[in-house]
């Protein structure tokens, strides 16, 4: 089968189209025939080397992990599942690939509305976003702020901090992120130096819980959050630790992955592709990614 891999560590080029193993489907495993798979940081740090810490790898070394596609093989013991079946899963690695196997408790049917570029880039970002509100403890009324709002995960995450009744969410993000942050309704300011003040100028009362990416906005961010054991890092650091701020935790699940399509289907939260790439272009969709830059998700379309 074709699949983007790499066979060295580094940077975006080392990531080539090449012929490797059909993967068959284990007892309590499906087999997935892969439509389309998201791009995400964390598949930026595997193709650099740099997580997971201390693991050993088998080249080549295929990313991705989350996806979209047709079940088309069922190991020993699944039951409930069946081939044809239209599912978004997740998995570590294994999804810049035309097939990808993962345990049966690692998919959920695909709403029928869904078009495939959204349902291969959800499953990530939007377990991601859960579980990073869920270790906020965002109640009604709050206030609650998100850096990098605009990004994949911070744009379903004030999505999710609205449908937990926050009363007032802001989002700190490129001028030219502003607008696409307002159609959400939350309130968009520009990071980067003085945002303690900005954030103050619209928040006088300071926030309740916020999330972050990196120590200089997360140092603004504890300027202003009243209670820092709500402030939740999704990149940890050696900065960020020194910072006294929570690691975000949690676990990926089918329960949690069905609630979040439910959000999705019922019109609650909306997903934005900001670019679609071909397979054998996944350096250039991993350039994009590591920018740092950008509204929503990257995907690879994997097959038509």
């Amino acid at each position: 089968m074709r699949a983007a891999a790499l066979t060295s560590f580094g940077p975006p080029d080392v990531l080539r189209t090449m012929e490797v193993p059909e993967p068959q489907a284990g007892p309590g495993q499906v087999r997935v025939r892969v439509r389309a798979a998201g791009v995400q940081p964390f598949d930026c740090r595997v193709r650099a080397g740099g997580f997971p810490p201390g693991r050993t790898f088998d080249m080549p070394v295929i990313p991705g992990n989350e996806f979209a596609g047709v079940v088309d093989q069922l190991g020993d013991g699944v039951d409930g599942v069946t081939t044809g079946t239209a599912v978004v899963g997740f998995s570590t690695l294994g999804s810049y690939a035309e097939h990808v196997v993962v345990g049966a408790d690692q998919i959920a049917p695909k709403p029928d509305g869904m078009p495939w570029e959204v349902a291969g880039a959800f499953s990530g970002s939007a377990q991601g976003a859960h579980m990073a509100v869920e270790q906020m403890g965002i109640r009604p009324g709050d206030t609650v702020l998100v850096n990098g709002a605009a990004g994949a995960l911070g744009t379903m995450a004030v999505q999710l901090a609205r449908l937990r009744g926050a009363g007032t969410v802001i989002g700190t993000a490129r001028p030219e992120n502003h607008d696409h942050l307002r159609s959400l309704d939350v309130v968009p300011v520009t990071y980067g130096p003085g945002l303690a003040d900005r954030i103050r100028a619209v928040a006088p009362g300071g926030v309740d819980a916020a999330l972050g990416w990196e120590a200089d906005g997360l140092r603004a961010t504890l300027e202003v959050t009243a209670d820092p054991d709500r402030v939740v890092s999704m990149v940890f650091s050696d900065e960020v630790a020194q910072l006294g701020i929570r690691e975000w935790a949690g676990v990926r699940s089918t329960a949690r992955l069905t609630e979040m399509l439910a959000f999705h289907e019922a019109g609650e939260l909306q997903v934005h592709v900001r670019q679609a790439y071909p397979l054998d272009r996944a350096a250039d969709a991993h350039r994009d990614v590591g920018s740092g830059h950008g509204r929503g998700k990257v995907v690879l379309v994997v097959a038509s």
